[in-house]
């Protein structure tokens, strides 16, 4: 189980996602996924909770999600993550509205996965059309 409390340098975190420095910067600079904190240095401190983060993002990439799809799906899981279903009972209805926006994102995510899956079968008859012209 990894130190949840233990922090590391942008270049580290490249390293543990396959990222590019680049990327992660520019995830930055839009507020995406701002550092935990900065070294004397100044250098970018990451923690472990922002490595999850940046996996979430690094996952939903592929997919095709906008930035503005990244921040929002961000700010869902963070609300439950926060608790956001403890105020249900009062009948306030926002872990209903959360609730329903991840499932909208799930919803989504099926719909691009089958799309995707289309285009790699595609990929793969393309494929064997470029072998048999081989043999």
């Amino acid at each position: 189980m990894p130190d949840e409390t233990a922090t590391m340098q942008i270049g580290e975190l490249a390293d543990r996602t396959g990222m590019s420095l680049r990327t992660i910067r520019h995830y930055d600079e839009v507020g995406l996924l701002t550092p935990s904190g900065r070294s004397e240095g100044g250098f970018r401190l990451y923690t472990h909770d922002d490595y999850l983060r940046l996996m979430v993002i690094r996952r939903m990439k592929p997919l095709g999600f906008s930035l503005d799809e990244m921040a929002e799906l961000l700010r869902v899981v963070g609300a439950l993550d926060a608790g956001a279903d403890d105020h249900d009972d009062e009948g306030d209805g926002h872990a209903q509205a959360t609730r329903a926006s991840l499932a909208a994102f799930v919803d989504e995510t099926v719909e691009r996965r089958a799309k995707l899956e289309r285009q790699l079968a595609m990929a793969d008859e393309f494929l064997e059309l470029l072998r048999a012209r081989l043999r």
